[in-house]
């Protein structure tokens, strides 16, 4: 049966490929590239060692010295990135207050990065936390920045920022959020801003709501970002099955005359809790309520360990998806029950998200068989789909990779 269903394969040049009646249209799909959770957050993370590039107040520590003091750990199944709230410091003499800053061991590029985090280090005056990506084989500011959690001091809302080399402009359309600078080179550290008008998407007002999720889609044509509260996080995020096209306008649509592919290349994912610095520090006495604490942010942080017990992230995971051409079939005066697909192994088939996958449930397109179709039926329609890594399809058909389960657009 086999080697027949082989002779009778079309040819198949580019993306396209036409069987008789029908033609194989290309689509796309998020697929899950990497996933950082659990008590194997850490693995696959570099833990960076050397004097802090903005400046900070700051003593990043290695795995193992943020291990031993309590720096990270698991909490429920959430991974805990702190800093030292216990040492007093002396402002003049200390490296810094100890933290972590840790970055992916592999870069990616154009990809869907969603973060879900149930805590991040609160408004509190001397810190600037941040969720970002860095370029991992240029220098900077030539591969590219994305900041997509940040902020200072007592902030409460989130402002995302591009940093780039020349040439790099936004129009800010199409975005909820206000934007702040359009001009994303890097002039005295600046770039092209937008802040989230929303007080729960960052610090205090994040942690009061039990955090949510960020997602970042990053195309040849734009950067998007958006931020969902734990009670509107969309369900195709939490069922692994991202879809940005259903997620209405973004808090930030970094998008105008910029060429992404130019200015952004090869970033890593990158976690920090730095003090004082080239921005907390510098804007110090623009926040009243932290100036009256201390005549400057090193002697705020230096003398007050206490005031950093919240200054932590927990993050229940960090998900990278690509994107994968998915072949789809539109006809024109095939009969549905002749068209017939078939794939080798559980991890591949048609249309991840939208179909069945295990053998004999039905759905919007069809069902799965567990045998191949009557001999009479393969002359009409018969194609091999290339096989799409998707863990929740392998998950989900629990069989030998010998197993062929056969796809009847029938319904």
């Amino acid at each position: 049966m086999f080697t027949l269903l082989l002779a009778l394969l079309p040819l198949v040049s580019g993306q396209n490929a036409t069987y008789q009646n029908a033609t194989v249209m290309p689509a796309t799909r998020y697929v899950l590239e990497d996933r950082y959770s659990g008590l194997d957050f850490f693995n696959g993370w570099d833990f960076f060692t050397g004097p802090d590039p903005t400046n900070g107040f700051v003593n990043y520590v290695n795995q193992s010295v943020a291990q031993s003091n309590g720096l990270i750990s698991s909490v429920g199944g959430a991974a805990y990135i702190g800093v030292d709230y216990t040492s007093t410091l002396n402002a003049t003499t200390s490296p810094g207050r100890q933290s972590v800053r840790i970055s992916t061991e592999k870069y990616y590029n154009e990809s869907l990065i969603i973060g879900d985090f149930l805590h991040m280090p609160g408004s509190i005056c001397g810190t600037w936390p941040a969720f970002w990506t860095l370029s991992q084989t240029e220098d900077w500011p030539a591969g590219g920045e994305i900041d997509i959690i940040e902020g200072v001091n007592t902030d409460t809302q989130n402002q995302a920022t591009l940093h780039t080399a020349p040439n790099c402009m936004i129009d800010g359309a199409g975005e909820t959020g206000t934007l702040l600078t359009n001009d994303c080179a890097v002039v005295d550290g600046n770039g092209c801003s937008v802040l989230d008008n929303r007080t729960n998407s960052y610090g205090d007002g994040f942690n009061a709501g039990m955090g949510g999720v960020y997602a970042t889609q990053w195309t040849s044509e734009f950067i998007r970002i958006w931020f969902f509260p734990r009670s509107a996080i969309p369900a195709d995020i939490t069922a692994g099955t991202p879809d940005p096209s259903t997620w209405g306008a973004p808090m930030s649509n970094f998008q105008g005359s910029c060429d992404i592919d130019t200015h952004f290349v090869n970033h890593e994912i990158v976690f920090d809790t730095t003090f004082c610095g080239d921005w907390a520090g510098n804007v110090w006495n623009q926040f009243p309520t932290c100036s009256a604490l201390a005549p400057t942010c090193t002697d705020y942080v230096a003398s007050n360990p206490a005031a950093f017990a919240d200054a932590y992230w927990l993050v229940n995971y960090v998900a990278v998806y690509t994107q994968q051409v998915i072949p789809d079939v539109t006809t024109t005066s095939t009969p549905a029950s002749t068209r017939w697909w078939s794939h080798p192994t559980p991890s591949g088939y048609p249309n991840p998200g939208r179909i069945p996958v295990a053998a004999g449930q039905r759905g919007p397109w069809g069902h799965w068989h567990a045998q191949p179709p009557p001999v009479a039926t393969t002359t009409a329609l018969i194609t091999q789909v290339p096989v799409i890594a998707n863990a929740t399809a392998t998950a989900a058909i629990a069989t030998s990779t010998s197993t062929r389960y056969w796809w009847n657009n029938d319904n």
